[in-house]
């Protein structure tokens, strides 16, 4: 596959595949569990830090490792083909398509604010969508390129302009009391940090797939130097538009009315607060871009990583193939998209996302843990950049991620065993390819 993404198109891929509907909604239940203004502005911060440190510390692997695949690569040679594999494993089961499918269905549901659908017509929606970002990708990567950067920049522009017209607004008579009582309940113990942890698990799912650009490394331009750059980047934009966006949440809308939204659409309500009737179909429309800029993203970066998996021997062999004409891993693009699709029709991804938040922190922090471990086995390896504040600042990172694992285990044990059992489940498999004689890397 060939070089042909610039840092411009690197950093839409970020933003893009990290805006989906999550900003506009998620504050529902964050609010619900914190029931503190200034708590629910301190979980965004929180989480914009830890993503910023992670994409950092993933910027030194994806320098001295420009390779399609991206975070899969990073944990085969840090630690080997096993935890690679349940990686990737996940991912395609569950992380990457579930998360195509959600967002599908989403554009599709914000699209019966104009055209009703039934439930059954939402499910056809979604995969209309996701087969036809899928067919566009396969006819090369300009063209999934090109629909990234157009999505992208409208829906940035969408949040930028929520944010500009509700700060010229200002705060609304029915938003004082935020500001009035901006710490209601929080009273900086041990309860309060396990407040803002296990709440987390909401805006940590907003603001992933900030990671989906080291997938796509092997077709960047100069990746050394633009992907790392890339993933500061656009992980920097996308924490400045959501901490601005849930600062207008409480700006112009009460706590009660965060917290109780209709169906927890917050963005549809601000919007309401900020620009009468008309604010449902405006925010209709910027939702359905986003969602469907995001689904492109995620359809873009996924499939090669399993493209990669298969190169060694670890996923179906026909998925390596590249076409000659297009240069795209197009059987990866369409198994990636019949499995979303598979999902969407089960109606069951929601709950499977909410499984798998607990696997995906854990996997960054692994992967976090690779820069410790290559540093001491491969000491000379050429290292074009080097991760900010080694060893403190990913240690601390680490050391975070844990810390929320450890809250979910306690405090949502729904959340976290099942996602366990997913990755779990991939073990047997792996060792069922090894057996079957395949060449596996590592």
């Amino acid at each position: 596959m060939n070089a042909r993404l610039g840092l411009t198109d690197a950093t839409t891929l970020v933003v893009g595949s990290m805006i989906g509907s999550g900003v506009f909604v998620v504050a529902a239940d964050i609010a619900r569990q914190v029931q503190s203004p200034g708590l629910l502005l301190i979980v965004w911060i929180a989480t914009a830090v830890m993503t910023m440190v992670a994409a950092l510390s993933y910027g030194e692997l994806a320098a001295m490792m420009p390779q399609a695949g991206g975070q899969y690569v990073y944990l085969r040679e840090a630690f080997g083909p096993l935890p690679a594999f349940l990686y990737g494993w996940t991912l395609f089961l569950v992380i990457q398509t579930g998360t195509m499918a959600a967002v599908a269905v989403a554009f599709a549901k914000f699209l019966g604010v104009f055209i009703p659908l039934g439930p059954r017509e939402q499910q056809l929606v979604a995969i209309a969508v996701l087969v036809t970002l899928a067919y566009i990708n396969t006819r090369g990567i300009r063209e999934g390129v090109l629909v990234q950067n157009v999505f992208t920049v409208a829906k940035a522009g969408a949040l930028l302009g929520l944010i500009g017209l509700g700060l010229w607004h200002g705060r609304t008579a029915e938003a004082l009391p935020n500001f009035d009582n901006f710490w209601q309940g929080a009273d900086w113990s041990w309860t309060c940090i396990r407040l803002v942890g296990v709440a987390m698990v909401g805006s940590l799912f907003s603001s992933d797939a900030w990671n989906n650009v080291t997938f796509t490394a092997g077709e960047t331009k100069n990746p050394q130097r633009n992907v790392p750059l890339s993933l500061a980047l656009g992980v920097a934009i996308v924490s400045l538009l959501y901490l601005g966006a849930n600062y207008v949440y409480v700006s112009v809308l009460p706590l009660s009315g965060i917290a109780n939204a209709a169906q927890d659409r917050v963005g549809t309500a601000a919007a309401q607060a900020l620009l009468g009737d008309s604010a449902q179909a405006i925010m209709a429309i910027a939702i359905m871009i986003s969602t469907f800029g995001c689904v492109n993203g995620l359809t873009m970066a996924g499939a090669r990583v399993y493209y990669a998996m298969a190169l060694d021997g670890l996923f179906f062999k026909k998925v390596a193939q590249v076409d000659p004409k297009t240069q795209t891993p197009s059987v990866s693009l369409w198994a990636q998209c019949l499995w979303a699709c598979v999902l969407t029709l089960s109606g069951r991804y929601g709950d499977l996302l909410d499984y798998v938040i607990f696997a995906v922190l854990l996997f960054y922090a692994l992967t976090i843990c690779g820069v410790f471990v290559l540093r001491v086995r491969r000491p000379d390896a050429p290292r074009p950049y080097r991760a900010i504040g080694y060893p403190v600042v990913p240690a601390l990172y680490i050391v975070a991620a844990l810390t929320i694992e450890w809250l979910l285990l306690l405090y949502k044990p729904s959340y976290t065993w099942p996602g366990l059992i997913i990755v779990l489940l991939g073990v047997p498999v792996f060792y069922v390819w090894r057996g079957r004689g395949k060449e596996v890397k590592g």
